[in-house]
């Protein structure tokens, strides 16, 4: 399991042109999955990303995690988190889980935050979508599983 975690300001999810998904202050995720990946995975992320410190505290220091801040999630599938390309100039997605392991996982996982008390709001798995975000650092953080 893959995640890109970004602090942001303000974000939000297009569809279709209609607003899907908008947070104020807190993380945007792009998330993806690999056919390895199960409750273990959704486990160890919930727990990194919600426990994050790098909101500041009165002294200015990173030292803040998202409830603190009571801040929300953006969360956005992204199956090309498993882009290989060490050959050619195009990507290869072999590596991505399949779809219907990766939208149950999605949704778990999804899921999982939510029942801590924050604020998800997502995008739509496999569709085409606009993500608008205001950095706010920027801080970028990414997770990969395998490299726990």
């Amino acid at each position: 399991m893959r995640v890109v975690l970004q602090r942001v300001k303000e974000a939000q999810v297009t569809i279709d042109e209609q607003v899907h998904g908008a947070i104020n202050h807190g993380f945007v995720l792009l998330v993806g999955f690999e056919d390895t990946d199960g409750q273990a995975e959704l486990d160890y992320l919930t727990h990194k990303i919600l426990n994050l410190r790098v909101f500041s505290d009165a002294a200015g220091k990173m030292n803040l995690n998202l409830q603190q801040v009571a801040g929300e999630i953006l969360s956005i599938s992204q199956f090309t988190l498993y882009a290989e390309t060490t050959h050619g100039n195009r990507p290869s997605f072999t590596a991505a889980g399949a779809p219907e392991l990766a939208t149950k996982l999605y949704d778990q996982f999804n899921h999982q935050l939510a029942a801590t008390g924050i604020k998800v709001a997502t995008g739509e798995f496999g569709a085409d979508m606009q993500v608008a975000l205001v950095n706010d650092g920027p801080v970028t953080i990414c997770y990969d599983t395998d490299r726990k």
